[in-house]
């Protein structure tokens, strides 16, 4: 089993680059998990409490429970991961089985700023993009997606995003093996890093 993290900031485009890796690769032969689904869970906190909550430093995450889930597919065992839900800040009760599968993408903003899920890491990859058009694809998604108002997300940017990225997510940039500058509009290194994938895995170098 090849376990790949793909961190960077808030829109990024990790997204981008971890569809490009899927797209490569033979169907049903990669399992994606997102950091986003182990959120602590903050159910008994009141929801005006928790929509004040700080969802962008490492603390935020059950990482743990992520390592643990991690090992359990690489001793070929299925697991249970969490959903979460980001209008009320807090976990579902409903999970989604995750088989084993011979590549594993973890992708989240903070995926290398934990040391014992980095070390489970076979690459870790650092998805960069300017923060002007990280600030417009987070708009976009956040008023789309999460029910929030453009002002709200301008403030969440000022008041948490934009320090927790420069304090936590820029600086784990020096663990990555590989650097995406241009997020997932920067096609030649996303194709070199699943060409890369891709010879290490016996099933496609033997096709």
């Amino acid at each position: 089993m090849l376990i790949i993290g793909i961190a960077g900031g808030t829109g990024s485009g990790k997204s981008t680059v971890v569809r490009k890796i899927i797209e490569s690769l033979p169907q049903d032969e990669v399992c994606v998990i997102p950091q986003d689904c182990y959120y602590n869970d903050n159910h008994h906190i009141p929801l005006e409490e928790r929509l004040k909550m700080n969802y962008d430093e490492p603390a935020s995450i059950e990482w743990s429970l992520l390592v643990k889930h991690l090992q359990m597919l690489k001793n070929g065992e299925s697991v249970e991961m969490p959903t979460y839900d980001f209008i009320t800040c807090s976990r579902l009760k409903e999970t989604v089985h995750l088989e084993p599968r011979e590549v594993v993408v973890v992708e989240g903003i903070l995926v290398l700023t934990d040391k014992p899920l980095r070390d489970m890491l076979d690459v870790k990859v650092f998805v960069d993009a300017d923060a002007d058009e990280r600030l417009i694809r987070v708009i976009h998604r956040d008023c789309i997606e999460r029910g929030r108002t453009p002002q709200m997300v301008i403030d969440r940017y000022e008041e948490t995003l934009k320090p927790m990225h420069e304090l936590y997510i820029e600086p784990s940039k020096r663990y990555a093996d590989l650097i995406i500058p241009q997020g997932g509009h920067n096609n030649v290194a996303i194709k070199l890093l699943t060409d890369y994938i891709r010879s290490l895995l016996p099933s496609t170098t033997s096709k």
